[in-house]
């Protein structure tokens, strides 16, 4: 590349492109307001009309109609117009890349071109007429026309964006989860498990207490049954040596209320029953 070539390059991304022209605020005259957009009649005349006037409803309605096709417009300018301001936005910044992209690589193609001078039969004016046409012919820009053709693209693209493509973060993100799902139901049937096995280990110790204290309830029911037959045992026992002193006692309170006999001699047959029961009675006493 010589330095002609830089020199013309250099000027050419030096001189800006002429700015965009401004894109219409408003839609194109031929198109008509308060239309149906299924049947296409004039919405203003059929406001006109005296059997419409007549309805309130149908008026009010009507006015409604109307203020909403309003606003869609003024919504459908005001969008124009962002995009509008984006494209001149957007040319701007291309001519400043060019531009930076152009400045940085000057001094690379003057270093060239001064290691590879001219010789000097060569004339410069064929550099003269390269710069001149290069500064005649304006960079590309975009027009109206072609503006106004990708304005319903870039409504449509606006209005229903595309979904992004689902990026390797997302599906690692859901292996994770996935993993992590199934830890979690493995700890929860491990968990179950413990809790099953620990109830089971409450109900076997609830029933060997439960057949602890019965064994315990029936032995205390035996050893009190057994102690109350000692008791009752001793109590006849007790029952029958009462009776037995009472009888004692009653053969000897006939022995001493006898009547003495002179001479020592007492009957035998008054004395020998008597005598004979008292000693069997302390025999059996004793």
């Amino acid at each position: 590349m010589t330095a002609t070539a830089v020199l013309t390059m250099a000027k050419a991304a030096a001189t800006p492109a002429p700015p965009p022209p401004p894109p219409p605020t408003s839609l194109p005259s031929d198109a008509t307001p308060f239309c149906c957009p299924s049947c296409g009649s004039n919405l203003a005349s059929a406001r006109r009309r005296p059997e419409a006037a007549e309805d309130p409803l149908a008026l009010a309605r009507i006015r409604q109609l109307e203020l909403q096709v309003r606003q869609l417009h003024h919504k459908a300018s005001a969008a124009v117009q962002r995009w509008a301001e984006y494209e001149a936005e957007l040319s701007r910044m291309r001519v400043a890349q060019k531009a930076a992209a152009g400045t940085s690589s000057l001094p690379s193609a003057v270093v060239s071109s001064s290691s590879t001078a001219p010789s000097p039969g060569m004339s410069p004016r064929p550099t003269r007429q390269l710069l001149a046409a290069s500064s005649a012919t304006p960079l590309p820009s975009p027009t109206r026309a072609s503006f106004l053709q990708m304005a319903p693209v870039r409504l449509s693209a606006l209005l229903y964006p595309r979904k992004p493509a689902p990026s390797p973060a997302s599906t690692t993100t859901t292996e994770d989860l996935l993993e992590a799902l199934m830890r979690e139901q493995m700890l929860r049937r491990e968990a179950e498990n413990r809790l099953t096995a620990t109830r089971k280990e409450v109900e076997e110790l609830t029933a060997a207490l439960f057949e602890q204290a019965n064994e315990m309830v029936a032995d205390e029911r035996r050893a009190r049954a057994r102690l109350e037959e000692r008791v009752g045992e001793l109590e006849r026992r007790d029952l029958a040596k009462r009776r037995r002193l009472e009888t004692l006692e009653g053969a000897m309170g006939r022995i001493e209320r006898r009547p003495s006999v002179p001479g020592g001699r007492e009957p035998r047959q008054s004395t020998n029953l008597p005598e004979a029961n008292g000693v069997g009675e302390l025999e059996k006493v004793t």
